[in-house]
């Protein structure tokens, strides 16, 4: 896929104001702990979970709260927050991960606000704090399309990491599983202490945590394990060092409809219009994108960096495309899955078109194709849809999320929705269950 990110730190993004999404964050109720017209440092909570209302959700910068956005049902959409000329952060004090206990660790985190960073599996929420996992799986490596390269994001970032690790090992009676490419060259991943190191190889999603534990230790009913990546880890890791909450996040600026692409430092719910000005393509219809182009978020020009990303993405639309012959035509600039049409071993300029409609499922296994766990996505979906509980846990619910069908949405013939049902089978199944 065209729009690779050329490994250069290209500065860094300030923005007027940072908004905080909390649909960022799956599996929470927020329940707000500031008013409009309120200071907040850094580090500061802006709303808690109404069920865990120990779990805080930490203001990336300090300043004013200028706007609470809600829609249907009075649900926040957002918290806007105007940006002090100088950041004042909340000072936690720095501690040695090593020599606390696992339950000073985890009020560290939860006081400071960063507990999101933690997902859980089963259900690919945020973590329960009063749940122990029995492992903690990290992803050293992106493998998704044009993915950031996380030896680059990291560079620097040793201390950090290693005090993350340090802190997630006092997290479990289990093992912290780190998984890295064999490419990796940053030593804060291939030399780290206090985890299980290994390599994964392969195309995507070779990157994604969920086949990780998949091949390594799969997710059995009952059972609860943790996971994060690696600059997420780095982020815990700086509250212990520097006893601030730091959200600041090195993000790749990506996509074939970028001209100069790029690293840029920003903090999490920045504003994103300075990437974007005079630097995308002209005169056509843009898809902006925080995240890569299969599972990230769509957002606007105006839009900014949601919570869990570490890329920004713009391809074409496509909506203003009118091509003779539609699908039987041969051009050598279209891409095929399925091979319609011969593909050549190139990068191609991808938009954001469905090309084609919903219809009937057809089982022709090309879900296995793209899908490397051992679990039948094609029979599992159709359970997620029928909502039948006893097939969807035979046949793997508990160890997949929304991410790992991206691919299968990408290849699927059918054109559904597939994260989107994966998504809403697991927030069903989670309040039947619990």
């Amino acid at each position: 896929m065209l729009g690779e990110c050329e490994e250069t730190l290209c500065g860094t993004v300030t923005s007027e104001v940072v908004r905080i999404c909390p649909e960022d964050f799956p599996g929470i109720t927020p329940k707000l702990t500031v008013k409009t017209g309120e200071s907040v440092k850094a580090g500061a909570p802006l709303f808690y979970d109404k069920t865990h209302p120990e779990m805080l959700f930490a203001s990336p910068v300090s300043g004013v709260v200028t706007n609470i956005e809600r829609g249907e049902k009075r649900r926040i959409l957002y918290i806007e927050v105007k940006v002090d000329e100088t950041t004042d952060y909340v000072d936690f004090g720095s501690k040695k991960p090593a020599a606390l206990s696992a339950e000073e660790v985890k009020q560290s985190i939860l006081d400071a606000g960063i507990w999101f960073l933690i997902r859980q599996r089963p259900y690919d929420v945020v973590a329960a704090p009063d749940k122990a996992p029995r492992d903690i799986f990290v992803t050293g490596f992106d493998s998704a399309p044009l993915a950031p390269s996380y030896d680059f994001i990291l560079q620097g970032q040793e201390a950090d990491l290693q005090a993350g690790f340090d802190a997630l090992a006092k997290l479990t009676a289990g093992k912290v599983f780190l998984s890295i490419s064999p490419k990796s060259s940053n030593k804060g991943l291939r030399e780290a202490k206090n985890v299980v190191i290994n390599e994964f190889e392969g195309p995507h999603p070779a990157g994604n945590v969920g086949v990780q534990i998949n091949h390594l230790k799969p997710v059995n009913r009952g059972e609860t394990v943790w996971t994060l990546t690696a600059p997420d880890v780095a982020i815990i890791g700086r509250l212990f060092n520097k006893g601030t909450v730091d959200l600041t996040r090195v993000v790749a600026l990506t996509g074939s409809e970028v001209k100069q692409t790029g690293y840029w430092k920003m903090v999490i719910g920045s504003q994103l219009k300075q990437l974007f000005q005079n630097n995308v393509t002209e005169g056509i219809s843009l898809r902006y994108i925080s995240g890569n182009p299969l599972t990230g978020q769509k957002i606007d020009a105006e839009g900014v960096l949601r919570a869990g990303h570490s890329q920004v993405t713009v391809i074409p639309e496509g909506d203003d495309v009118h091509e003779a012959f539609g699908w039987a035509s041969l051009s050598p600039k279209r891409y095929s899955a399925g091979c319609t049409y011969p593909t050549l071993k190139k990068a191609y300029r991808m938009d954001a078109r469905l090309l084609g409609g919903p219809r009937a499922i057809i089982v022709s296994n090309e879900y296995d194709k793209v899908f490397p766990m051992d679990i039948y996505p094609e029979q599992l979906i159709k359970a997620i849809i029928a909502f039948n509980i006893d097939k969807m846990e035979a046949l793997g619910i508990y160890e997949v999320a929304p991410e790992d069908f991206a691919l299968c949405e990408f290849v699927d013939t059918s054109k559904l929705e597939l994260q989107h049902i994966v998504r809403t089978g697991l927030d069903l199944l989670r309040k039947e269950m619990e």
